[in-house]
């Protein structure tokens, strides 16, 4: 499938006016590598979706780069254009760091660098945590085992971290992940381990709540999903 994801940046629904700044950050999911058109990756379908569900104009930026680790997002941060913010930045990352063995507690704390530095530019952030690599099949045992039991500390070190610093924490394994084990060969693309246009479209839908809470459109949301601890106390 190559290096790198179909671009999606574009404006969303432009004739609703009032326009809503999304920022895609983190890895290839979060780029949407596997998807075969632009607005099948995640950021199209979730600007999509936001554009249709708030009646606003969405445009999309995705910073986010195939094969990032979460220390690689600050520099994401870095290489956006002067001067802009986002009201409400997505970040999918984690699958890097489980499989260059990198610590949940190191990972824990390039999130929360880049999570307070969102936040101190007054954007709403909202995690999707790392995706339960047991789903992986392509991975042969004992390693997919390992892989799963290292994604699933990840993703819980990330929630909490999340939620911790005033964003809002989608559990991905437990709201998307029993599609793609159940139904492998529409969720996934051919490489089986990045996402289908399929894969990305039920990804975006899980991680919806989320974000129009993020930004106030919602406020109760469902399981799986983990509002900010400084708000709910």
């Amino acid at each position: 499938m190559g290096e790198d994801a179909l671009a999606a940046d574009k404006i969303y629904k432009k004739k609703n006016g009032d326009l809503i700044e999304l920022l895609m950050l983190g890895d290839s999911i979060a780029a949407g590598l596997g998807a075969d058109r632009p607005k099948d990756t995640l950021g199209g379908q979730l600007a999509k979706r936001l554009a249709n569900s708030t009646k606003r104009a969405v445009r999309l930026h995705t910073g986010a780069c195939v094969g990032a680790e979460t220390s690689m997002v600050r520099a994401q941060l870095a290489a956006l254009p002067p001067g802009y913010r986002a009201d409400v930045a997505v970040i999918v990352v984690g699958g890097n760091d489980v499989t260059h063995r990198v610590r949940p507690a190191v990972s824990g704390h390039h999130l929360a660098e880049v999570i307070e530095a969102l936040r101190g530019n007054d954007t709403e952030v909202v995690v999707g945590t790392c995706p339960d690599l047991s789903a992986l099949t392509a991975v042969p045992q004992p390693l997919r085992a390992v892989g799963a039991r290292a994604s699933r500390q990840l993703a819980n070190t990330q929630r909490e971290v999340a939620t911790a610093c005033g964003a809002y924490a989608v559990s991905l394994a437990e709201v998307v992940g029993p599609f793609f084990i159940a139904h492998p060969d529409e969720m996934f693309a051919m490489d089986r381990f990045h996402p289908s246009g399929a894969g990305y479209r039920r990804t975006a839908k899980a991680l919806m709540p989320s974000v129009l809470a993020a930004l106030g459109y919602e406020e109760s949301l469902p399981f799986g999903h983990h509002g900010p601890v400084s708000r709910i106390n």
